[in-house]
């Protein structure tokens, strides 16, 4: 077995469908430029409504006003309700990814998930329902942190009771994985869901794909 005893998963374009497609997909129905809500979020930084969302300082609900705001001060008009209700019906998850975390578990690893999420108040929406795949699992909203805080990748490894250095994490967004990296924890960018696990799967010695 590898030096690796746990693995640990972002939800959203990892283990279920990427929102940034829906994003994307609904930035060319407005006719909006390529990334543009993206560079919203990232102008407007830790105080911005989008970071407020993940934190669970705003829910679901009190989001669209503040978001809507920030993106009217970068020239952008958006419906921020229809987008999130397109985003959480995209929350699809993926089977071979749910089939490599059952792997890894029956490996005798443990496996957690890190998630930048929002509190709703509609039932069955979020990302609770896979708990019973994960040993450990944390929700940005919960917890009051958000990747890429390293406090947040903290706190999943005491959570597993398992260092970073013995840790592997799976992120589709880069400034989540140097985040990580940082604090010592082997990291895989998914880009392409089967190369991922061809990826994790020769750092565990795991076949996770056939």
């Amino acid at each position: 077995m590898s030096a690796i005893a746990a693995v640990v998963f972002d939800i959203g374009g990892v283990v279920q469908d990427s929102p940034l497609h829906v994003i994307a997909s609904y930035e060319r129905e407005l006719g909006l430029e390529a990334n543009a809500i993206n560079r919203v979020v990232v102008a407007t930084g830790e105080r911005g409504a989008w970071a407020r969302l993940e934190r669970g300082e705003l829910t679901i609900q009190t989001f669209s006003a503040p978001f809507e705001a920030d993106c009217r001060a970068q020239g952008l008009a958006v419906d921020a309700q229809h987008l999130m209700a397109r985003i959480a019906e995209a929350g699809v998850p993926r089977p071979r990814m749910l089939e490599a975390i059952r792997r890894i578990r029956a490996s005798g690893r443990k496996v957690a998930a890190l998630t930048n999420n929002w509190v709703t108040d509609t039932p069955g929406r979020g990302s609770r329902p896979l708990d019973p795949h994960f040993d450990v699992f944390v929700e940005s909203a919960k917890v009051g942190l958000r990747k890429p805080d390293p406090r947040i990748y903290a706190l999943v490894c005491e959570k597993l009771g398992v260092p970073p250095a013995r840790v592997a994490f799976l992120d589709d967004i880069g400034r989540n994985l140097k985040a990580a990296r940082e604090l010592g924890m082997a990291t895989i960018k998914v880009e392409d869901p089967d190369q991922a696990l061809r990826e994790l799967g020769t750092l565990l010695q795991l076949d996770l794909v056939s």
